[in-house]
């Protein structure tokens, strides 16, 4: 049960359904918008949750998934099954456009392999089961095999531009040959007797062959319509021109009308039969666009989803709120656009703590608070993604009540607070152990006293109930009542108490002050006002706020301290890190120079020791004589000094660069260059923004212009042996071309040889590039420019065939070019 009737109003879900139904792309999905329910239903809540959370996925990282073409085509099915009746080509393009879609969906979910998106692999296989046949004998086809049969069908009769394709039929494709063939006579007679009428100035300057009342005709001027032999078939508003239908074209377009007519039929037969075939299937097709609203349905509560950062947490049926940053939807994507952060919410409703009592001061964040809660409870129960933090737990409400604003009622004579009594009758007699209802300002509205005694008994008989709510309130008896009563805990808007601002961050276990001496001494009050105040209150009360006020500003100065104390300590653990570090690999070093510097002596000594008892045996052996015991005892030391000597480290030798003269300036098209800190030279060819593309010899490179300094020739000359910089190679640049490219060209108000020039310039590129269709503009008037364009592209073996645009994009003033 929902209470009042405007909730969703109240709490601004009516903003959330615009929302989704901006953000879908077809009127398929925004009929389901408009069906949005509050759901009571576990499975179905976290059916449609797991569906969303899965198409967000699709959404934000699969490019393949259809994102275009979700047409509502359900009045050309309503329209097909009508006996006789049958659809236009535009309606069939529609169809055909549409049934693509539904069938590129379906392959995606197909082709993924398990255990990804079950929830939209399940809502695919459901929309295309098997049809049950009589004969369980014969083999079933399943729907999406019947429709992609369909839509093969409907593509062999309609192209990709919406028309019936020639070879639709044998009849059609006779008929237009025909009537291609007989225009071509028209034009080529139309054309001689207009060259002889301009030669005679018979014709206004400038102008070309027309139609009207769909006859070919040739413009006079009034007074010479009597030259050439014919029939007037219209006259321009000002009476000086007639549009004459020469009498040597009269068979000729009497034939164009025929065969025109006969082009109509078979086009009406072909369609009749087409549709005849879609028929047997409007009960499969309206199925498979049920599917498709859906899916668009789905996509736009996952693009939601993805600009407010929703997140589907943990569910469980239960009433049970567990919410970890949690921000009001509407604010977040308000905040967005400016550039600045919500303060997320901590919430918590469970079985021992049942109901919330907020107070604390005006302008706190109270309000704000309550219709977070309300509306994040409300979007999830309906389906949606929630801006809570995933590891958050949510849980499910059979009814939800709001007692919030101003309900005054001058049709039912009811006041502010009779208003806020009604729907306190409401919450008594419908409460349960399922039901989250929302106070705000509870008891106000009356004399204070009063007020507050009836609101405490309220919350009395409520808390009976079993329910579970967030108050918001002033009243000092209630937060005493919260905090001596099972079920309830107290609550507060966080508020800097030493700058008299709100923090907006909602703290539990312990109740608000409303700091109302504060904020009046802060906007001005006169303190002779204050003190009066002050006098007048109860000491109890003047007790509390007092309290309240200093134990808020207590927790701040030591939330501050404890701060600072943290940040200290982080930076001590990370000191001593690196001490501990510095100290292991000193340690580390000097015991590994310690054991190479007595590696190094053992083997210093034992050569020594070797060396001495080769002095000694060889004096022994020269027989001690003087001279030889002298050159031997010099040996001796000779490896002294030689293997004992430190080593002297002299720093290597930079070897001298010859450094080119910079000249400084700006660096411009042409300039001579070198890449700083370098030698190379080169010649600056292009700028592109903050890059250059430089010549150095024959190698083309891009670089940063902060990188180049500016030389003179002399320098350059000095540096390449070159008076001056080479020729620059060019070359076809096809990266360039194919992104200049179009495929489409407009040639009209050209003379033949000018169209000529442009069209082969046209096609040359298009040929190199590979475009497989292109399109010329040349306008309709005599025909003439047309006939001479397509005679030249026949010229061409790369062109396949030449047809004229559809009729709501040009028709016969379009020449479409498809490549072979």
């Amino acid at each position: 049960m929902l209470y009042p009737k405007n909730i969703e109003e109240k709490l601004g879900f009516d903003r959330i359904r615009q929302m989704l139904s901006e953000a879908c792309l077809s009127s398929l999905g925004r009929s389901f918008v408009e069906k949005i329910r509050f759901s009571d239903r576990f499975d179905q809540i976290q059916k449609m949750v797991g569906q969303v959370a899965e198409m967000k996925e699709v959404v934000a990282h699969e490019p393949d998934f259809p994102q275009s073409n979700y047409i509502d085509v359900n009045q050309q099915i309503a329209k097909a099954r009508i006996e006789g009746a049958f659809l236009t080509e535009e309606e069939f393009f529609d169809l055909k456009l549409s049934l693509r879609t539904i069938q590129s969906i379906q392959r995606f979910f197909e082709t993924k392999e398990e255990p990804s998106f079950p929830h939209l692999r399940e809502l695919t296989t459901q929309a295309f089961q098997e049809r049950k046949t009589d004969d369980d004998d014969k083999p079933r086809r399943s729907k999406s095999d019947e429709l992609s049969q369909l839509l093969k069908e409907i593509d062999r009769i309609i192209d990709d531009r919406g028309r019936l394709r020639d070879n639709a039929s044998a009849e059609l494709q006779h008929i237009r040959r025909e009537l291609i063939a007989e225009q071509s006579r028209l034009r080529r007679t139309l054309d001689s007797m207009l060259r002889t009428a301009q030669q005679n100035g018979w014709v206004p300057e400038g102008a070309t062959m027309t139609v009207r009342n769909g006859r070919m005709v040739i413009p006079l001027v009034a007074e010479h319509k009597r030259k050439i032999r014919g029939f007037v078939q219209d006259e321009s508003d000002s009476g000086k021109t007639v549009f004459l239908e020469p009498a040597d074209a009269l068979e000729s377009n009497n034939e164009i009308r025929e065969l025109e007519s006969r082009e109509r039929r078979e086009i009406v037969r072909i369609l009749m039969e087409l549709t005849s075939k879609v028929r047997p299937y409007t009960e499969e097709l309206k199925r498979a666009y049920t599917f498709l609203g859906i899916v668009d349905f789905i996509r736009a509560k996952a693009k939601l989803a993805l600009e407010m950062d929703a997140n589907a947490p943990h569910f469980v049926q239960k009433p049970l709120v567990d919410w970890h940053g949690a921000r009001h939807p509407l604010l977040l994507m308000s905040y967005q656009k400016q550039g600045r952060n919500v303060v997320p919410l901590h919430v918590k409703l469970d079985h021992e703590e049942r109901i919330l009592l907020v107070s604390g001061p005006n302008a706190g964040g109270k309000s704000v608070m309550l219709k977070t809660i309300g509306l994040i409870q409300y979007m999830f129960q309906c389906g949606l993604l929630v801006p809570v933090d995933d590891f958050s737990t949510i849980g499910l409400f059979r009814n939800l009540f709001m007692d919030i604003g101003d309900e005054q009622s001058l049709e039912n004579d009811l006041s502010t607070y009779s208003s806020h009594l009604t729907n306190m009758k409401h919450f008594l007699l419908h409460s349960d152990k399922k039901t989250l209802f929302l106070i705000d300002e509870f008891g106000t509205g009356t004399e204070p006293s009063l007020g507050g005694a009836i609101a405490e008994s309220i919350l009395n008989e409520i808390n009976r109930s079993g329910a579970y709510g967030v108050i918001n309130t002033h009243y000092s008896n209630l937060k005493t009542f919260a905090d001596r009563t099972d079920g309830l805990v107290n609550g507060a808007m966080r508020f800097d108490a030493e700058h008299l601002e709100p923090l907006y961050q909602l703290e539990t276990g312990k109740p608000g002050s409303s700091f109302a001496f504060e904020i009046g001494r802060k906007i001005g009050l006169p303190k002779p006002v204050l003190d009066a105040a002050r006098q007048k209150l109860d000491r109890h009360q003047v007790n509390f706020e007092k309290l309240s006020k200093e134990l808020e500003i207590e927790k701040k100065v030591f939330q501050d301290r404890n701060a600072q104390n943290l940040q200290r300590q982080n930076e001590l653990d990370k000191l001593t890190e690196q001490y501990q570090t510095l100290k292991n690999y000193l340690d580390t070093e000097k015991k590994r120079l310690l054991n190479e510097a007595k590696a190094q002596a053992k083997e210093l000594l034992r050569e020594a020791n070797a060396k001495i008892e080769n002095t000694i045996r060889e004096i022994r052996e020269q027989g001690a004589e003087k001279l030889a015991t002298k050159e031997i005892r010099q040996q001796l030391t000779d490896f002294s000094s030689k293997q004992l000597k430190e080593e002297v480290i002299v720093p290597p030798k930079v070897a001298p660069v010859n450094e080119v003269e910079v000249v400084g300036g700006v660096i411009t098209t042409g300039s001579l260059v070198r890449v700083k800190g370098q030698n190379t030279v080169g010649e600056v060819l292009e700028l592109k923004g903050k890059d250059a593309v430089v010549a150095i010899g024959d190698l083309r490179t891009t670089l940063k212009v902060n990188r180049l300094e500016k030389v003179s020739r002399k320098e350059f000359k000095a540096a390449t042996g070159e008076e001056k910089p080479r020729a620059k190679l060019t070359g076809v640049d096809l990266n360039e071309k194919a992104v200049n490219f179009s495929f489409n060209l407009d040639i009209r108000g050209r003379r033949g040889e000018e169209a000529m020039v442009e069209v082969d310039n046209f096609m040359d590129d298009a040929i190199m590039l590979g475009y497989p269709e292109l399109r010329i503009v040349h306008g309709k008037g005599d025909g003439i420019l047309r006939q001479l364009i397509r005679n030249h592209l026949r010229t061409y073996s790369q062109v396949g065939r030449m047809t004229d645009e559809h009729p709501d994009r040009g028709g016969a003033g379009v020449t479409i070019v498809e490549m072979k």
